[in-house]
């Protein structure tokens, strides 16, 4: 079912690694064209267009796009018990890792009445993407919900996929989970054409344009927020879902293999990887694996994902090169099963979250650590990070000299701005001067 992939004796560059780590051939120029046309379509039709696309993509239309309140408010009433305990416990233990990343504003004095200021700003208003494809997760509400209200967010619209079970409305405990966090402004759209109206906002339905979209997706998704960026901020390109595996000896195949499983149930793209030093411990995992996808609910989903060329289990000779392995990958998730976890992670660089150890899995982290699900995928981990409160934030400097503290720099600014051939620089200095 999951190929296997043997390094043993060799020292692959990190060109070599780059080449070979497990990818999903479908990539964003793929589809580019068509999401530029969904997004123009949008910009050009507004609601009219998002109508469309729901009907034409996801086999719906929707009697509304903009939810209304008495819906949202009935989908909390209606709620299990159950899922609603869940979800206060996931909220709260978010909300205090999200509070904890909020940077202090510092002062830095540079001279005698010489002060630059750092200080943090949330965005005005943020649209937050909440998928609602092959799975329903009201804990994506919660992932980009509560870190956005953390930073100070005002102004929050979710967008998620109409249903077609639910006749074209916003699956109930979606809206459930945005209602317990107090956020009343929800659209039943889903996709590309869904990023294009929380970009540019559709006036008919009073969405006015955010500065910040947030959220994880399928390749429509990652590549119209890709497209949109520079008119809007944007996270992180979080597509299907990834998990990669570094495992010695000490690693239980039987625990190896069911988070392999839990991630490719997300999605037939989705990718799971096993990187060992321990031959012995691939085959047992692979057998695992095999045995587990044949039980599981969603085990033709499973089956493709485990099956693709972006899953596989890669056997090395150490844990050092397993450790080069992984960050030349970038995965969203890292999973250490070693026999010392935090010396392992100690190697690694480049990981949008990592789990330490058999009781930490990452389905730990999809609901209930605090920490957040919404990570890079795609390699991405090498230069971007997971959704946190800082991603709703803007370091913004506040800068004052006084007469003195002027004076004394000003001979420095006419020098510089006369070498870069700029001497009205020096000018407007010099002009508080006479």
């Amino acid at each position: 079912m999951i190929q296997t992939l043997d390094l043993r004796g060799r020292r692959p560059s990190a060109a070599e690694l780059l080449a070979l780590v497990p990818r999903n051939p479908g990539t964003s120029a793929d589809v580019g064209p068509i999401v530029a046309e969904l997004i123009a379509d949008v910009r050009a039709r507004g609601a009219e267009a998002l109508l469309d696309q729901s009907e034409r993509l996801d086999g719906v239309r929707q009697p509304h796009i903009r939810v209304p309140a008495e819906h949202i408010a009935a989908a909390v009433r209606d709620l299990d018990p159950a899922i609603r305990s869940a979800l206060d416990e996931a909220i709260s233990r978010v909300r205090r890792a999200s509070a904890a990343q909020i940077p202090p504003e510092r002062t830095t004095v540079l001279d005698d009445g010489a002060t630059v200021v750092q200080r943090w700003t949330p965005v005005a208003r943020a649209g937050l993407y909440v998928p609602g494809g092959k799975a329903v997760y009201p804990s994506s509400v919660v992932m980009n919900v509560v870190p956005a209200q953390a930073a100070g967010v005002e102004s929050i619209a979710i967008v998620s996929p109409p249903q077609k079970a639910f006749g074209g409305a916003v699956h109930p405990t979606i809206l459930a989970a945005a209602g317990l966090l107090g956020v009343d402004e929800v659209y039943a759209a889903g996709g590309a054409g869904a990023v294009a109206a929380l970009a540019y906002g559709v006036e008919s339905i009073g969405l006015e344009p955010v500065g910040m979209i947030t959220g994880p997706g399928n390749i429509w998704v990652t590549t119209a927020k890709r497209q949109v960026l520079g008119q809007v901020g944007i996270d992180s390109e979080a597509g299907p879902t990834e998990i990669l595996v570094i495992a010695d000896s000490t690693g239980d195949p039987r625990l190896i293999a069911a988070d392999l499983v839990s991630q490719a149930e997300h999605d037939e793209a989705a990718s799971a990887v096993l990187v060992t030093d321990d031959a012995e411990l691939a085959r047992a995992v692979g057998a695992e694996v095999e045995r587990q996808a044949a039980t599981t609910h969603h085990s033709a989903r499973v089956a493709i994902a485990l099956d693709g060329p972006q899953s596989a289990l890669v056997i090395v000779d150490d844990l050092e090169t397993a450790c080069a392995f992984s960050d030349a990958y970038g995965p969203e998730h890292l999973e250490l099963h070693t026999s010392d976890p935090e010396a392992t992670a100690e190697l690694i660089h480049d990981a949008g979250a990592i789990f330490l150890g058999p009781t930490s899995p990452v389905s730990l982290g999809d609901y209930l650590a605090g920490s957040n699900h919404v990570l890079p995928t795609m390699g991405q981990a090498r230069f971007s990070s997971g959704l946190g409160a800082y991603t709703f934030l803007r370091p913004q400097q506040l800068i004052s000299y006084d007469r003195g503290a002027l004076t004394r720099v000003a001979p420095h600014i006419r020098a510089l701005s006369d070498a870069e051939a700029l001497p009205a620089h020096g000018d407007a200095v010099d002009a508080r001067f006479a």
